[in-house]
């Protein structure tokens, strides 16, 4: 993999591991693998299109994180049942509107060699994932506490969960290439959850995700140079390994 290869990917993990905290705080562990599925759609028009897939990716997870903020907000209904159906619904269009070969790309990924605009945008949105954590984690964290101290704070509770439900959804659409709709959200959980089992505080936990699922990125694509396999279960593997090894440290 050649430089901006290696950059894309560090940026990627990097997002990951942060917006994966909160979606570990804000107990979305199953949603958010589930989220990841909205992408399917998207991916089937933008082949029958000729549309860059990616983008059609993109366009779909964005619509999606919209429509499950909108229908949480009027009725009330919490986030991982809202992503559910929403989940159902998309895997179904999803398989419909892909070919067996196109849909097993779409849910396993299919590395290969990225273009310049496809790096340049993919930097640009692991910066904005990353930039919009870093300056809204107080806030983030005071509204999963409680929302309504955090609306008497001044915060805008509403605003800030469908920035966050859309940096989430940005930040799948980064990893699909290498993962996959399967797989993207095992690594925004993973690495979070074993931050979550040795980090002391907010700022560790920041820290060990985003080394965990750098490490394993880069590591599981080693691998998969070298034993000629598919790259996004063997970053996984890597990743989970870590988890395991985590539960250790946590015990002593």
């Amino acid at each position: 993999m050649d430089a901006s290869g290696v950059a894309l990917s560090v940026g990627m993990a990097a997002a990951a591991g942060l917006v994966g905290c909160f979606a570990v705080m804000r107990r979305m562990t199953l949603a958010s693998d589930a989220l990841s599925h909205v992408a399917l759609p998207g991916i089937g028009i933008a082949l029958a299109l000729r549309v860059h897939p990616g983008l059609g990716a993109l366009a779909a997870l964005l619509a999606g994180a919209a429509l499950i903020w909108g229908i949480e907000r009027r009725t009330g209904i919490s986030t991982e049942t809202v992503v559910g159906v929403v989940f159902s619904l998309a895997l179904a269009v999803g398989a419909m509107l892909a070919t067996g070969e196109e849909l097993v790309d779409a849910l396993l990924g299919a590395p290969g060699t990225l273009g310049g605009w496809e790096v340049g945008l993919g930097l640009l949105g692991a910066l904005a994932v990353t930039v919009f954590v870093l300056v809204e984690r107080h806030r983030l964290v005071l509204s999963i506490v409680s929302a309504d101290i955090a609306r008497t704070s001044g915060v805008r509770v509403e605003r800030l969960e469908l920035a966050f439900l859309l940096a989430f959804a940005l930040t799948v659409a980064l990893g699909l290439r290498y993962l996959g709709v399967l797989l993207m959200g095992s690594l925004v959980i993973i690495p979070a959850a074993t931050a979550k089992n040795v980090a002391r505080d907010l700022g560790q936990m920041f820290a060990v995700a985003v080394a965990v699922a750098t490490t394993s990125t880069l590591g599981g694509e080693l691998l998969a140079a070298r034993l000629h396999r598919p790259t996004g279960p063997l970053i996984i593997a890597v990743t989970a390994a870590a988890f395991f090894g985590s539960l250790l440290l946590r015990r002593r």
